[in-house]
């Protein structure tokens, strides 16, 4: 972030005020990234074998300060989408019908967009979308980034899919399904055998440059993808304390409205998976 200091050789007032404003917003967003890690490390060490009076000590501060520090800030779990404006890149299809068709996402991606905008805007968290147009070449080398896109709409994406040493995506002559490593376990869309529900792969893959991961969901059809969307909804605090940014990958199964096509609940099938073992 720029120094403050130099905002004073500004001489237009304007550009000075306008200078002056972007980083005012980016030190309060640092200063909330900051407490939420500060805030998530106090509730770690609360978890294992330390007091808020011992807290207090090793901060230098009363332990009613130390009461404060729990209760402030934004929730930790929010790490879990991103530390800034979070960007949902949705993978898109050709128009049908179209002499020069542009790319259009399904209704059930949008449903997963909309459900996790909005949980990110409940904690403090700016959130857009794009589509990724076919042949489904999205830019991974970003942080704050969630993807929502089947392997089948981006070869780039399944390919990273394969550094997943636990969970695979696989289709035969009975089509798409996931498949569980280290059990041989093989979970099918409920959805092809004619029930209301369906089933999504949701996990951290690593960036191609190395720098970083990127959260990724997707459902054997479109509609897992909502449910997923809605897994996550529904389990952010767990799904965080269990992973703590690091790789994982687990199965979740979604029932829906066949009316509707909105999503009734959703559960995890799997183990949640990380590089070092089951959690």
């Amino acid at each position: 972030m720029e120094d403050p200091g130099t905002l004073a050789n500004i001489e237009d007032p304007r550009q000075r005020a306008t200078a002056a404003h972007a980083l005012i917003e980016d030190y309060q967003a640092a200063i909330g990234e900051l407490s939420r890690m500060r805030r998530d490390a106090l509730e770690e060490l609360l978890a294992g074998d330390m007091t808020q009076t011992q807290l207090a000590d090793m901060l230098g501060v009363t332990r009613g300060r130390v009461s404060q520090l729990l209760s402030a800030g934004t929730r930790a779990e929010r790490a879990f989408l991103g530390t800034g404006s979070v960007t949902i890149a949705l993978g898109g299809k050709h128009e049908a019908g179209k002499d020069k068709p542009g790319a259009v996402v399904s209704a059930e991606a949008m449903a997963a967009y909309e459900r996790l905008a909005e949980l990110a805007r409940t904690l403090g968290l700016k959130a857009d979308y794009e589509v990724v147009p076919p042949p489904g070449f999205v830019k991974l080398n970003r942080p704050n980034l969630i993807v929502a896109c089947g392997p089948r709409l981006s070869p780039l994406v399944q390919q990273l899919l394969e550094s997943d040493n636990n969970i695979q995506f696989a289709k035969d002559a009975d089509g798409w399904h996931l498949v569980e490593l280290q059990t041989r376990t093989v979970h099918r869309s409920p959805s092809d055998g004619g029930r209301n529900a369906d089933i999504a792969y949701i996990g951290r893959l690593p960036r191609p440059d190395g720098k970083g991961t990127f959260l990724y969901m997707a459902g054997i059809h479109a509609i897992g993808t909502a449910g997923a969307a809605h897994f996550i909804e529904h389990n952010l605090a767990d799904l965080h304390k269990e992973t703590k940014g690091r790789r994982f990958s687990m199965v979740i199964r979604c029932e829906f409205d066949p009316e509707t096509r909105q999503i009734t609940g959703s559960e995890r099938l799997s183990p949640i998976y990380r590089q070092d073992g089951a959690a």
